[in-house]
């Protein structure tokens, strides 16, 4: 179900997706934003509260300007968290989610019950360097997010609309979102998690696509030198986005060391 929250006294309008109940899950999403049909949400909703916001600056969201950096990111989530009455929570994030995610154990170790990174942005290595997700077109794009990119799943996200009105509210979006995303990921992906990663403390699964070509499998290996309690799972024939290539070893995945 589809809601807007206004918070810090109405200085963020923020459009997000809940399912279910029970323990709280906070999903943090990528660069990409959510879709709008993701159902790898609403499965995780049959056993958690899932809670998926929009970051201002995606979809519906307001409010990006009072957001520059990671710090100020991981800030909108404490208080989201805080006005919506949850004083923690498992907490899923996937790429550049993975890095706000990881800032938000952070900054305070109390609020992340069990954290779940994939393919998380975070870490900058300089013999496995991170292709410049902003210079790839949608047609380079498809290699670097999915183990099969001509199977219909990447077809779908990669499908360019014949109708000329949606084709400038694509662009539009993505521009939207890409500029807001730029303020974490570019030049390069790395804003001192480095030297903040050792405070994570919730138990941290590190969940990568075995195929992942934006974000490989081998910056799991960095991740799990710098958090304290991790356990690491490759999905097979998945790339970038395992939730929605394998969506029921993604779900078993997190469902099994959530709730283990």
């Amino acid at each position: 179900m589809k809601t807007t929250h206004k918070i810090r006294d109405g200085k963020f309008s923020v459009e997000t997706w809940e399912f279910g109940s029970g323990e709280p899950l906070l999903y943090i999403h990528g660069a990409g934003g959510l879709t709008g049909f993701d159902p790898f949400l609403e499965e995780l909703g049959k056993d958690f509260r899932v809670i998926a916001p929009h970051l201002p600056g995606f979809g519906e969201s307001t409010g990006g300007e009072l957001v520059e950096d990671v710090v100020d990111a991981a800030l909108f989530y404490h208080q989201l968290m805080d006005e919506l009455g949850i004083p923690s929570a498992h907490i899923v994030g996937h790429s550049m989610g993975g890095m706000l995610a990881s800032e938000t154990a952070a900054l305070d170790v109390h609020r992340a019950k069990k954290l779940v990174l994939v393919g998380s942005a975070g870490f900058w290595l300089d013999e496995h360097p991170i292709p410049d997700f902003f210079a790839l077109d949608l047609s380079e794009l498809g290699s670097y997010l999915f183990h099969d990119p001509k199977s219909p799943i990447a077809q779908l996200f990669l499908a360019i609309p014949d109708d000329q009105e949606q084709l400038v509210e694509m662009y539009v979006e993505r521009t939207k979102r890409l500029a807001m995303a730029s303020k974490f990921l570019w030049p390069i992906p790395d804003r001192g998690l480095k030297k903040r990663a050792h405070r994570i403390a919730a138990p941290t699964l590190l969940l990568w696509g075995e195929s992942d070509r934006l974000i490989p499998p081998v910056y799991a290996g960095e991740f799990a030198k710098r958090i304290k309690n991790t356990k690491t799972e490759t999905l097979k024939a998945a790339g970038h986005l395992p939730m929605y290539e394998q969506p029921e070893a993604f779900i078993k995945a997190v469902r099994g060391f959530l709730k283990s």
